[in-house]
C-alpha cells in the first residue's frame, strides 16, 4: 500500500464556462496526483464539456443548490484528503498544497481557507460586515468560531467527511460544517489565502440579503438542534419575566383589597407561566436526545483513521 495520501479536489460548478478551465488547470498544477472531480449542478452552458475536455472527472447533480451537490460528493468519492472549492477561480489553486501540508502535519479534520481580501472588485462590502457579523453570532452562539465560516475553500479529512450529515440544501452550507466542526471538538485550522475577483464572463450566485436570510435561519435551527437547553430555556425565561411583570399589579391589588379583578391579564399570566414550565422541560428532553446523537457522530467519527494515520 502506498503511504501517499488519496487526495480528491472537490469542484461544485453551476454555469461556469468562462473558468472551470483555468480551475481545473490550476488545481492539477498545484495537486498532482489528485484526482479532481467536478460536480455539475444543472448547468446551461458548456461548463461539462470544457471539464471533461480540461481531463476532469464531470458528474452531475440534480438537486439544485451547493448543499445537495456537497452532500453528494462527499456521498460518492472516497479519498483520504478531500480539497473542496468553487469552480469560478475566485480562490487561489496554489494555497492547496500548503493547505493540505497543514491537515497533514498536525492530523487535523478541516483547514480553511481565509480569504484575504486583496482586489476590492472580489469581495463587496455588504459581504464582508455580514461575514464579520455571522462570525461574530457564531462564536457567541457556540463559544468558539472561525476567522471566515463563509469561505467555501476547505480541506477535509476523510472522517470529517464521512461523519458529516449534510441537511443543509444551499450556501448556507458552510455555516453547516462549521458548526459540525465545532460541536465534535474537532481539531482545525486555518491557512491565508488570496481571493480573487471574477474574470470577465462569470457571475456571482450570491444574493446578499436572500442568502444571509437563509444563513441566519441556518444558526438559528442549529442553534436550536444543538443547543436546546439554551434556546428553550431563554424563551421560558422571557416568558417568565413578562409574566412577574404583568402580575406585579396583580399581586399588589390582591394584597390590599383581596380581590382579583383583571381575571383576563390573571388568565395570560397563568398560561405564560405554563407555556415558561414546559419550555424548560422541552429544552431538558431535548438536550438528551441531542447528546445522543451527538454520541453517534462522535463514534462515527472516530470508528476512521486521522489524516496520515494507516490502521490495520
Amino acid at each position: 500500500m502506498s503511504d501517499q495520501p488519496r487526495i480528491a479536489v472537490l469542484l461544485p460548478c453551476f454555469n461556469e464556462e468562462a473558468t472551470i478551465a483555468a480551475t481545473v488547470e490550476g488545481f492539477r498544477a498545484a495537486l498532482p496526483s489528485a484526482a479532481i472531480y467536478v460536480y455539475d449542478n444543472n448547468s446551461r452552458d458548456r461548463t461539462r464539456e470544457i471539464a471533461t475536455a480540461g481531463g476532469a472527472i464531470v458528474r452531475s447533480e440534480r438537486q439544485q443548490g451547493k448543499g445537495h451537490v456537497v452532500r453528494r460528493m462527499f456521498a460518492d468519492i472516497d479519498a483520504d484528503v478531500y480539497v473542496m472549492a468553487d469552480g469560478d477561480l475566485t480562490y487561489d489553486p496554489d494555497s492547496a498544497q500548503a493547505m493540505v501540508d497543514l491537515l497533514l502535519a498536525d492530523q487535523l479534520d478541516m483547514v480553511v481557507g481565509t480569504r484575504r481580501h486583496d482586489e476590492k472588485a472580489a469581495y463587496r462590502g455588504g459581504h464582508v460586515l455580514g461575514n464579520q457579523l455571522f462570525t461574530g453570532i457564531l462564536g457567541r452562539l457556540f463559544g468558539r468560531s472561525f476567522s471566515d465560516i463563509f469561505s467555501g475553500y476547505r480541506v477535509f479529512s476523510r472522517r470529517f467527511v464521512k461523519s458529516f450529515p449534510v441537511l443543509s440544501s444551499g450556501f448556507e452550507i458552510e455555516t453547516e460544517i462549521s458548526v459540525h466542526a465545532l460541536e465534535l471538538r474537532m481539531p482545525v485550522g486555518e491557512v491565508e489565502t488570496a481571493y480573487i475577483s471574477r474574470p470577465e464572463g462569470s457571475q456571482s450566485k450570491l444574493s446578499t440579503f436572500g442568502d444571509g436570510w437563509r444563513i441566519l435561519k441556518t444558526i438559528a435551527t442549529l442553534y436550536r438542534t444543538e443547543r436546546p437547553v439554551l434556546f428553550f430555556g431563554a424563551i421560558a425565561a422571557l416568558l417568565l419575566v413578562a409574566a412577574l411583570i404583568l402580575a406585579v399589579p396583580l399581586i399588589a391589588t390582591y394584597l390590599d383589597t383581596g380581590l382579583v379583578p383583571r381575571f383576563p391579564t390573571a388568565i395570560l399570566v397563568t398560561g405564560m407561566i405554563i407555556v415558561a414550565v414546559l419550555c424548560f422541560f422541552a429544552g431538558m428532553i431535548l438536550d438528551t436526545v441531542t447528546r445522543g446523537r451527538r454520541e453517534v457522530r462522535r463514534l462515527a467519527y472516530l470508528s476512521l483513521a486521522a489524516p496520515g494515520d494507516r490502521r490495520v
